[in-house]
């Protein structure tokens, strides 16, 4: 029995995955979306439109009428394809946490989730996590009973989450919203990118170190005076292909923003020790950093 399969005998939603046939850079071989039939028949996260997509949940309809979509958060790959499902299923209801200058990208019939939301899904009911960091308004949905969550991009097996400050990414963020879910004791996660995750408590644990080891070479870079976020990621990322640079950058810029949240580190031109620059662009022009010594 695969992971995507063992999930059918765990819990009373009895999720089916339905790939979103939307590889890339950024997706790798692509998102998976969940559908949960019932009273209330309900798809989490929205693809991208492919028609492949939207064939597949029709056949995983087998007829049923799609009730609503809930949308983890507003990256393209889990929302933008709330236009095509709508076309293709008329009166179906588009719920998310409201990320405004985002939502607008995606023109539907919005209706907002808050943190704490009860949502029917199926036959049963699914709970709103805010777990912001990936995105601001990024939420996992809970089943309590079961002890599994959709986790959306919280975690996915096999690799680290990509936390990019240009999309309002926040790795302080990112480090409670781990924490908060470690305290739920979840069982199972069903995440939108690669296998179901049978063990959340060491993934989620090893992304907590993994982060602590990141940010400790980043400290030990400062602290030789190396102030260039890009001569940081050539000496921590070596052999990186030319096309993951920027993601790369963009987590050294994620702990960076971190550092000086706390005090601890502070970019050219920042008012204070550990004030942030007014209005400064982290991401399109290089930027010299300093560490702040105890």
């Amino acid at each position: 029995m695969t992971d995507r399969e063992a999930i059918h005998t765990i819990g009373l939603l009895k999720p089916i995955p339905i790939h979103a046939f939307n590889p890339g850079p950024y997706t790798g071989d692509g998102n998976w979306t969940w559908l949960i039939r019932g009273r209330v028949t309900t798809l989490i996260d929205a693809g991208t439109g492919e028609p492949r997509h939207l064939e597949a949940v029709e056949q995983a309809l087998q007829s049923a009428a799609l009730s609503q979509v809930i949308v983890t958060h507003g990256h393209t790959d889990h929302a933008s394809g709330v236009t095509a499902l709508a076309a293709r299923f008329p009166g179906v209801r588009f719920l998310k946490m409201p990320w405004p200058e985002r939502d607008v990208r995606w023109p539907a019939p919005w209706e907002p989730l808050d943190d704490g939301s009860v949502v029917s899904a199926g036959d049963d009911t699914l709970t709103a996590i805010h777990t912001p960091g990936h995105a601001p308004d990024h939420v996992c949905l809970w089943h309590a009973e079961s002890r599994t969550m959709f986790c959306g991009d919280l975690a996915q097996k096999g690799s680290t989450i990509y936390i990019p400050p240009n999309l309002q990414g926040d790795l302080q963020a990112y480090l409670a919203s781990l924490e908060r879910v470690l305290a739920l004791r979840p069982v199972q996660l069903l995440p939108a990118h690669g296998p179901v995750i049978d063990d959340p408590d060491r993934l989620l644990r090893g992304y907590i170190e993994h982060r602590r080891e990141r940010e400790e070479q980043i400290l030990e870079l400062l602290r030789s005076g190396e102030s260039s976020p890009d001569a940081m990621v050539v000496r921590m990322y070596r052999g990186l292909k030319d096309t993951l640079v920027p993601m790369a950058r963009e987590s050294v810029l994620a702990h960076l923003l971190k550092l000086e949240h706390e005090g601890r580190a502070r970019r050219a031109g920042a008012s204070a020790p550990g004030a942030a620059a007014p209005e400064a662009d982290t991401t399109s022009e290089e930027q010299a950093w300093h560490i702040i010594d105890p």
